[in-house]
């Protein structure tokens, strides 16, 4: 997957990662970008930026994701790689409501089927097309402090698995990019704080990376056409331990998590 003369669709593309991957798509010589974004105004600056085009997006409802496939495919033509980037953490713990969880399981995890069952069908016809899902490390290891932030970035990666080897041979391709710490919106302290909450703490002990350096990762990830991208190396060796001994590793984790609360 080659980024020059490709017409390319990031959501979430306002800010953080999506902003940077649309900048750096823009450097590879994209054809034509477009920022989606349920931040409207944020997508357009994005979009002003590298000479884009920008949509509202609220990746949750099946029908906008529908209709930015359309309206972009509709001015620009067959869209070669389609971004679904656009994530949200809520849902912390046992307590939080179900909306919270609800809305987790749809922007985590549904975006990503709805952009699929509107765009594999098309890119199969005319002979192939790319998608990149953004998940996390979290999607590969959980995440302490984010309950249904770790469970529905695991189903990310479960469905972008079953795509890749569903269609793998109809041309299309997929990754799913599992990030760890990137400095965002997302992993900046709640206001009036110095530090971050816990999920933030935990996830930044191998560093706190920019979202310019990661875009630059992608860009190399995707010509190799890799299906786990990851940031930070060291996750490779935590997937690792967890699958050589598991018992082991939810002690280690527990362990983790009891010192990050103080009490250990």
């Amino acid at each position: 997957m080659k980024i020059q003369d490709k017409c390319i669709v990031v959501t979430g593309a306002a800010s953080g990662i999506g902003r940077a991957l649309v900048h750096r798509f823009h450097a590879e010589g994209a054809r034509q970008l477009v920022a989606a974004d349920i931040n409207e105004a944020g997508a357009k600056e994005t979009a002003r930026s590298v000479g884009g085009a920008a949509m509202r997006c609220d990746v949750s409802d099946e029908a906008a994701v529908e209709q930015l496939i359309e309206d972009t495919e509709s001015r620009f033509g067959p869209i070669d790689l389609f971004c679904s980037n656009a994530g949200i953490g809520a849902g912390m713990d046992l307590a939080s409501p179900n909306e919270e969880w609800q809305i987790s399981w749809d922007v985590n995890v549904m975006s990503h089927v709805y952009a699929a069952r509107h765009l594999v069908p098309r890119m199969i016809e005319r002979g192939g097309g790319y998608l990149m899902n953004t998940s996390s490390a979290a999607g590969l290891l959980n995440q302490l402090g984010g309950a249904a932030y770790g469970t529905s970035k695991h189903a990310a990666v479960g469905f972008g698995e079953w795509v890749a080897m569903t269609y793998k041979h109809q041309g299309i391709g997929v990754s799913m990019l599992c990030p760890q710490a990137i400095r965002t919106a997302m992993t900046a302290p709640p206001p009036g704080e110095k530090a971050g909450t816990l999920a933030t703490s935990a996830a930044a002990g191998d560093g706190m990376m920019e979202p310019e350096e990661l875009a630059e990762i992608v860009v190399e990830a995707l010509a190799e056409e890799r299906f786990i991208i990851l940031t930070h190396p060291e996750v490779l060796e935590y997937m690792r331990r967890k699958t050589n001994d598991y018992d082991r590793w939810i002690g280690g984790m527990n362990r983790l998590y009891r010192r990050l609360l103080g009490e250990a």
